[in-house]
């Protein structure tokens, strides 16, 4: 990870020593959640200095894990176990003598003075699949969520925000079919690179002549998809153009790639087509009527803040006034829900000052908010330059009064995920108005069923429904690199016919 000078002095090094076990991502992954400063480190030789041994063995009954902490000559101990006949087939047991580990380090390191994380011992992207799990082996709401804050010692606020997510992601399971699928569009542009993006997008200032054979190579993948598509009888469900910013394009690329989509796939069955449409400097009327000529039913009008301040810092090229400019172009053209993103943790913001966007996002009415934790991704100039940011316990007002302020307005959480380097180790959760879910967000970060890609930076994944198989295929990332590699990522599609098969 590259981090800015000032970053790379706060940054140590833990080592790690495993016994009787090699699970180095799970042990990782905890890691991080605990000491997030501290990196891994495997040492050989005799264990010296601050360390965490983790062992893992099996008795005649019972398989145990057992972490020993040193910090500063001080040992901390802890431990966790199971029944040697509760841990099922190979895959299950494998999960749980994970699960086990992650456990056992959790409790040494709160024995040793270390703060609580605020979802406990749970590390991963996906919390609420935990809970799900739970659901699906058919206990009932209140017993699932009673064991899921025992096992994980998630607290109740969290824990109630995985319940209703788990909600929307069983009920969105159970409307899907085994030829259902999702479709991503990538639009690798935007008019100016935010500080705290990591996408892979370029900026138009520099690559507005890469746009033309881009979009050719664009087309190129299309077809290749879409005739995979059509030979294993797939049935595209929803639609989301993503990027960068898709609205970096002008009116009438925009209408030359919708037509080229509607073409090219069936989209007979779809049940959404979203746009992000997310800086206002580059949303006009005559986009917009494009798009909706097209059938696009949801955009999103990201302002992420709507202090002018803050805007500034993070390198946006617009004002709070133009988005709500936006939204009321959005409004008279009509027939499109609205999401509008918010960031938690952004340089130059403070709990009031979040507070304060809350009551002007409120104001605009959108049918989705979703607000994001500041993740601290090593490509963003936040990160490199060491931008001074909101503590971990300003970036917990600020999520409890969105939840608290958001639960008010009639909005209700439909998914939630986390990422590393997240401020504080909090989550990203999407909010709705009721009869408003965006089906494509529930499905890619649940799983629920193929997302097929294309695009520059697309990832493909394809799901196999009941047996849990999964994998993913990359497109280039960078516009002219994928301009460059077109022919071998239109090949590539034949993979999902093997997948399939």
């Amino acid at each position: 990870m590259r981090e800015s000078k000032e970053n790379e002095e706060k940054i140590g090094l833990m080592k790690l020593y495993l016994y009787g076990h090699e699970y180095k991502y799970a042990v990782e992954q905890m890691l991080l959640t605990l000491f997030p400063a501290e990196r891994p480190q495997y040492p050989e030789g005799k264990p010296a200095g601050d360390r965490m041994e983790i062992r893992l063995s099996r008795g005649e009954k019972r398989v145990t894990a057992s972490c020993v902490l040193t910090l500063d000559g001080r040992r901390y101990h802890g431990a966790a176990s199971c029944a040697l006949n509760a841990l099922g087939d190979a895959l299950a047991a494998d999960r749980k003598c994970q699960r086990l580990i992650k456990n056992a380090m959790y409790r040494a390191a709160l024995r040793s003075g270390r703060e609580k994380p605020v979802w406990g011992a749970l590390t991963g992207v996906r919390p609420a699949k935990l809970l799900e799990e739970k659901l699906r082996q058919g206990m009932g709401e209140q017993a699932a969520l009673r064991a899921f804050i025992e096992e994980f010692e998630v607290s109740p606020e969290r824990a109630a925000l995985c319940l209703d997510a788990g909600r929307e992601t069983m009920k969105a399971a159970e409307s899907l079919g085994e030829k259902d699928v999702c479709l991503y569009v990538g639009i690798p542009f935007c008019p100016t690179r935010c500080a705290y993006c990591s996408f892979v997008s370029q900026s138009v200032e520099k690559s507005m002549k890469l746009i033309p054979p881009f979009l050719d190579a664009l087309e190129r993948e299309i077809a290749a998809t879409a005739e995979v598509v059509r030979k294993l009888g797939l049935r595209p469900v929803s639609l989301y153009m993503g990027g960068g910013t898709p609205t970096t394009l002008s009116a009438a690329q925009l209408d030359r790639l919708c037509t080229v989509l509607a073409e090219r796939f069936d989209l007979a069955a779809l049940r959404e087509y979203t746009v992000e449409a997310g800086r206002p400097d580059t949303i006009t009327e005559e986009k917009l009527r494009v798009l909706r000529r097209h059938g696009v039913d949801r955009v999103s009008v990201n302002p992420q803040t709507m202090s002018d301040t803050v805007l500034d810092v993070i390198g946006r090229r617009h004002t709070a006034a133009d988005i709500v400019t936006a939204l009321e172009t959005v409004r008279r053209v009509g027939g499109m829900a609205v999401n509008m993103d918010l960031i938690a943790g952004l340089p130059a913001d403070t709990a009031e000052g979040f507070a304060d966007t809350l009551t002007k996002v409120l104001a605009l009415k959108p049918e989705n908010i979703t607000v994001h934790t500041l993740s601290l991704k090593k490509g963003s100039r936040i990160t490199l330059e060491g931008s001074e940011l909101p503590d971990a316990q300003a970036v917990g007002r600020m999520l409890d009064l969105a939840e608290q302020v958001l639960r008010r307005a009639d909005y209700a959480p439909y998914y939630l995920y986390r990422q590393k380097f997240m401020s504080g180790g909090f989550e990203n959760v999407g909010w709705t108005k009721e009869g408003y879910v965006n089906l494509y967000n529930i499905c890619i970060m649940e799983e629920l069923c193929s997302i097929l890609a294309m695009g520059g930076g697309g990832s493909t994944k394809l799901i196999a429904p009941g047996d849990g198989r999964n994998i993913r295929l990359m497109a280039p990332k960078y516009p002219l690199e994928y301009i460059d590699k077109i022919e071998k990522t239109c090949e590539d599609k034949r993979k999902i016919l093997e997948f399939y098969a």
